[in-house]
């Protein structure tokens, strides 16, 4: 059973995924990040790879991949931080990023070093769904990694379950069709979630974009499995010189 699988056996509700960029705030944060993640109450990692145009990213996100490049951050470094991530890290940890610096990798070399060092599961907002079915999706599945697609409020409900019926592990219920980090009106977002719940999908669901702060996740639990915060981690660790109390601080706020 993967990681992702086993955990929302375990908890179906209230789940935290939190966001880092791969080499923020400095090249060497990764680990130290993750761990802190881990010990201060998230329930998954989602580590994003940092590339130059980041489509789905607001301005805070795009900011930290800009800093982790010019850091030296690559996915071949990254790969090297996580091969003994495991023996520290018990959570699922999901990589999210863009096709571009994946197909330049070489994308079943990508899938084959993931799952290689622990990845349990691939969050790629530019990789079409028929691409997916026709090329990408077999190359995921035979290296036992989870593929999780994005869901807005205008997708509509015939598209949902299709994406939900290619998805494994979670759906990602993008609370707005804008970027990340923006501020958003929760009671909107509550009638889609609540349309969503109705649905009865086959995967779990976590709301992500304006999850930021312990009423934002409450808002979005209560109408979900869970959660995901991403950019107000990311404005939290900013010039932060200990990784540790930081993101120990801003879980408690989110989670107490």
């Amino acid at each position: 059973m993967s990681r992702i699988k086993d955990l929302f056996e375990r908890k179906s509700n209230r789940v935290l995924n939190v966001y880092c960029t791969a080499g923020y705030p400095q090249l060497n944060s990764t680990l130290d990040v993750m761990k802190a993640l881990q010990d201060n109450g998230a329930d998954l990692i989602e580590l994003g790879m940092p590339y130059s145009d980041p489509l789905a990213d607001g301005p805070v996100i795009q900011h930290s991949s800009t800093i982790a490049l010019a850091n030296g951050m690559t996915i071949e470094t990254l790969f090297a931080q996580l091969k003994d991530a495991r023996k520290e890290i018990n959570v699922p940890i999901i990589l999210m990023g863009y096709m571009n610096p994946v197909l330049q990798y070489g994308f079943e070399r990508f899938c084959k070093e993931a799952a290689a060092v622990g990845v349990d599961g691939l969050i790629l907002p530019d990789l079409p769904e028929y691409e997916f079915e026709t090329e990408y999706g077999a190359i995921i599945k035979a290296n036992g990694l989870d593929f999780i697609f994005l869901v807005t409020p205008e997708t509509s409900e015939e598209r949902i379950k299709k994406l939900d019926s290619l998805s494994t592990g979670f759906l990602y219920a993008v609370s707005s069709s804008s970027t990340t980090g923006s501020d958003k009106n929760m009671t909107d977002v509550n009638a889609y979630l609540q349309k969503l719940k109705a649905m009865q999908l086959n995967n779990p669901v976590l709301v992500g974009f304006g999850i930021k702060d312990k009423q934002t996740f409450d808002t979005a639990c209560a109408h979900a499995n869970g959660a995901i915060i991403g950019t107000a981690y990311i404005k939290a660790l900013e010039g932060t010189n200990n990784v540790a109390a930081t993101t120990k601080a801003f879980l408690e706020g989110v989670l107490k």
